[in-house]
């Protein structure tokens, strides 16, 4: 009988069209992780090809003043994209990968980004992630809603019922077919994304795979509880369809209007202009009161003597100094809310099985806003350190041509943040055992009802 129901399944032209479909979407996500990575390559080319060419550049220029030539070189940062970044994209298109900060005030060059369209980033990218978060459960559901209405509305489940000796392990079968065919459609699109993004078998891939199978199967075991309530096909429909616009519509965004008004940030107007005041007032303001402020936070630069120079440059880099020293405040506070808006989203997230499966997604893939707040945070040690090694050499006006500048090669940030499996797969497990419970408790007292 399980052949038969197989056969019947996929001989259907409407389960056909769908998985041609699914499988279609799932290899045009693919080529749009693929061209998302190409870019990310060029753009890394790009930046490592400049730096080598304009550091020597602009030494030649500028050889006998190393404040000046400071003023204009800029150190470049990569967060790194990992292949698996393609299949889950998050953020990665609005936040920048690459940093390219001078020694000046950091503030002011922290969040600059590339320029987007955005009418872009309102559509979003129809990568891997958005087929299995979007398009699989709606295939899910066509393909269970009626798997016993239908049967009854057509007067064939007393037939049904009367032939099987375990019918519920005869419904359980029904749904084995389904998820199967709909795992097969899956592993196909992961094996091919194995080959067109490059990915390594590691443990990465291999969790984020699991999290895909997992949130699979928190759809099937919600259409299971459904279908175990016994109504009609029309209703199952269109409590399933209701049950995917609460989880993958509605909650999100009240989630995210929650968040935006629990967590405002004026600070980021406020860091921007306390930075800016911070600097441009010193213009008008006493040169010694400003280096003071300086040596009050640099005590060690105080011993380097004054050395004449076209350009007062301890002077004119205390005052970068100082606006970011000055806005450090709202900076921090800006840190802090964004850290909390995080923290707050993946401890609601475990409660929203759909949300929690994105964030999960975009950890593994490292694209989410976790990474970019760890980028920041590397930038900024990144920032600290050139400080602390050419301050010495501009207030001293050492010379340009003693500077191996070939050997400042562009900085990468490896986001090696531990992904424990409990916290991945947890909530999925705990939701697929409570819907699967409820439908198996459920079937216990009405499968034999005609």
């Amino acid at each position: 009988m399980i052949r038969l129901a197989f056969t019947n399944f996929i001989r259907s032209g409407g389960v056909r069209i769908g998985l041609v479909f699914l499988l279609t979407v799932g290899i045009t996500a693919l080529l749009v992780g693929k061209q998302f990575s190409q870019r990310q390559q060029q753009s890394l080319s790009d930046v490592l090809a400049f730096q080598q060419s304009d550091f020597s550049r602009q030494a030649a220029i500028h050889h006998d003043d190393m404040g000046l030539l400071l003023y204009y070189l800029k150190f470049s940062v990569i967060n790194q994209t990992r292949p698996l970044t393609g299949l889950s994209i998050g953020q990665r298109d609005v936040n920048a990968a690459v940093q390219s900060v001078t020694i000046r005030a950091l503030e002011g060059q922290k969040y600059d980004a590339d320029l987007t369209n955005p009418a872009n980033l309102l559509l979003g990218n129809v990568d891997f992630s958005f087929v299995l978060i979007y398009l699989f459960p709606l295939l899910i559901i066509a393909f269970t809603y009626s798997i016993i209405s239908d049967e009854k509305e057509n007067g064939t489940w007393s037939m049904v019922a009367v032939q099987s000796q375990h019918l519920f392990c005869f419904v359980g079968q029904l749904f084995a077919i389904r998820l199967a065919v709909l795992l097969a459609v899956l592993l196909i699109i992961s094996g091919l994304a194995i080959s067109v993004l490059d990915i390594p078998l590691d443990s990465a891939f291999m969790l984020f795979l699991a999290t895909s199978v997992g949130y699979m199967l928190f759809w099937f075991s919600v259409c299971f509880w459904v279908t175990s309530l016994q109504r009609s096909s029309s209703t199952n429909a269109m409590l399933l369809l209701g049950i995917w616009l609460a989880l993958l519509i509605v909650l999100p965004a009240a989630l995210n209007n929650y968040l935006m008004a629990r967590y405002p940030v004026p600070e980021a107007q406020a860091t921007t202009l306390a930075q800016r005041k911070g600097y441009h007032e010193k213009w008008d303001m006493d040169k010694t009161a400003t280096v003071e402020k300086f040596y009050a936070h640099y005590p060690q630069f105080r011993q380097i003597p004054a050395v004449a120079m076209p350009t007062d440059w301890r002077w004119y880099y205390a005052m970068q100094q100082l606006g970011d020293d000055e806005s450090a405040v709202q900076a921090g506070e800006l840190k802090q809310k964004l850290q909390q808006r995080e923290a707050s989203s993946r401890a609601i997230a475990r409660f929203i099985p759909t949300l929690h499966t994105q964030l999960q997604l975009s950890e593994l893939a490292r694209s989410g806003l976790g990474n970019q707040l760890r980028f920041l945070e590397y930038t900024t040690r990144f920032h600290e350190k050139m400080r602390l090694y050419f301050y010495p050499k501009i207030f001293a006006n050492a010379a340009v041509s003693a500077e191996n500048w070939s050997s400042f090669r562009v900085d990468t940030f490896a986001d090696s943040t531990p992904i424990g499996p409990v916290t991945v797969l947890g909530p999925l497990v705990i939701f697929i055992s409570l819907f699967a419970g409820l439908g198996w408790y459920r079937f216990r007292q009405t499968i034999y009802q005609l």
